[in-house]
């Protein structure tokens, strides 16, 4: 039995979230847990509603991944009522969960991450936070990356009706057609500008300092497990759709499977500290946190889906994954920390998959929704969110009421590795009074409320 409990409560970690060391009789770390508080119980909420409200339920999972839970949602209740959404309908829903995914990802790097890379570890926590960066970096990066943002945000608003919480889904389509087509294209430009010079601050600033890279490629921060995310047709990352693709942890592909397949692939353990459930390999089974390719734990989100996918179909994006799989010693990458690395690769990709939808016509043209006619059965929807791969499956009986609901989250997929990535940091680096370290993996991979 361990002597002593010490909880940390980090600040720069979305939802209720905390960190458990468990102590000896000599003071050294017998064990972590990162332990999620907070209780969730929206499949139990979507039952006895109509169906065409489960979007917006759906909303509610979390503030910032609001919009692509949504358009899973959405998704979804396309098969439960059997019915296809015109062409401009699924390509709007993919541009404006590129602008979703791209805003967080700016987010999270510059907000969460971008302190502890940029800014020298001496640096007092007060000014450890995106204002201490931007007096580093300078101002105009600092207009740059907050206008951006609000340009983004504002292209969401006028899509959705709101920027969180939005109100555009429905069967078979959108409720209204895109419209301003130049300034969704504006904002792409300056979203892949933004993107490039933010990959080469990090070539300047993160990739010559012999320091960050000990600590990236650290044992401390390294966890082999699966990787899983959505690819398409040629085996390459889509946000959007595809099939759900799973890489063993030597890269080499273990499955290939759809949605409607998940429950085949994906089972759900549950532990009594936590609120959370753990996601994992069925056909590996449970092996308790532990990693290898004996565990079926598996990875999800910017890390998970660059050692799923088989490459990028945007042309700058692929460069810069090319250059990350060089410097870390090829696929899979299993450093925790390189999940901020592969959030940059995926910005330049959300800004040129973001270029290409809002330069074609058919993204606005006005047939946006084909009227449901059928009556609702089954359906099943998965998309990727910025923390990971989202996945919703519904029943409904005649009259459109849920019958049942079932909801995984990224942040269940990726609790295990969140485990296994504080307890390993935390037996390596941790001294009371000096838990910084402890943190690092989890402000990378950590679920922002989803």
């Amino acid at each position: 039995m361990a002597a002593r409990e010490i909880l940390l409560e980090p600040t720069r970690l979305a939802g209720q979230g905390r960190v458990s060391l468990l102590l000896d009789g000599e003071g050294q770390v017998e064990r972590a847990y990162f332990q999620t508080l907070g209780l969730r119980a929206f499949e139990k909420l979507a039952q006895g509603r109509q169906a065409e409200y489960l979007p917006q339920l759906s909303s509610r999972i979390s503030g910032l991944a609001s919009w692509p839970e949504h358009l899973a949602a959405t998704k979804a209740l396309d098969e439960l009522f059997q019915v296809q959404p015109p062409p401009a309908a699924k390509k709007a829903r993919e541009l404006l969960l590129n602008i979703a995914i791209l805003e967080n990802h700016l987010f999270h790097f510059f907000y969460l991450s971008g302190p502890d890379i940029f800014l020298d570890p001496g640096t007092p926590k007060a000014e450890r936070s995106i204002i201490g960066l931007i007096a580093k970096l300078g101002p105009e990066l600092g207009k740059q990356v907050l206008g951006l943002r609000r340009e983004l945000r504002t292209l969401l608003l006028l899509a959705g009706g709101k920027i969180i919480n939005p109100v555009l889904g429905l069967p078979g389509g959108i409720a209204k057609p895109l419209s301003d087509q130049k300034k969704f294209q504006a904002a792409a430009t300056k979203a892949l500008e933004l993107a490039l010079r933010t990959l080469e601050l990090f070539r300047e600033q993160a990739l010559t300092s012999s320091e960050y890279l000990d600590l990236l490629k650290a044992d401390a921060y390294t966890q082999q497990t699966y990787y899983l995310g959505l690819v398409d047709a040629e085996g390459k990352l889509n946000f959007y759709d595809g099939q759900i693709r799973v890489v063993d942890p030597q890269g080499k592909e273990w499955a290939k499977f759809s949605v409607r397949d998940y429950a085949s692939q994906i089972d759900i353990h549950v532990e009594p500290w936590s609120y959370s459930r753990f996601l994992f390999l069925k056909k590996v089974g449970w092996r308790g946190l532990a990693d290898g390719p004996a565990s079926g734990l598996f990875t999800v989100g910017p890390l998970g889906r660059l050692n799923a996918a088989a490459g990028l179909a945007t042309p700058k994006a692929a460069e810069a994954h090319q250059e990350l799989l060089e410097r870390l010693g090829g696929r899979p990458v299993h450093y925790t920390l390189a999940s901020d690395w592969a959030r940059i690769v995926e910005m330049i990709y959300a800004a040129e998959r973001m270029g290409e939808l809002a330069s074609d016509p058919q993204t606005f043209d006005p047939k946006v929704r084909t009227i449901p006619s059928a009556a609702p059965k089954e359906g099943f929807g998965a998309l990727e969110a910025p923390e990971g791969t989202v996945i919703h499956h519904y029943r409904a009986d005649e009259q459109g009421l849920v019958t049942e609901a079932r909801i995984l989250l990224p942040g269940e997929m990726n609790n295990g590795r969140l485990n296994l990535a504080a307890d390993k940091a935390a037996r390596a680096f941790f001294k009371e009074g000096e838990v910084e370290r402890v943190f690092l993996p989890l402000r990378g991979l950590a679920s922002q409320g989803g």
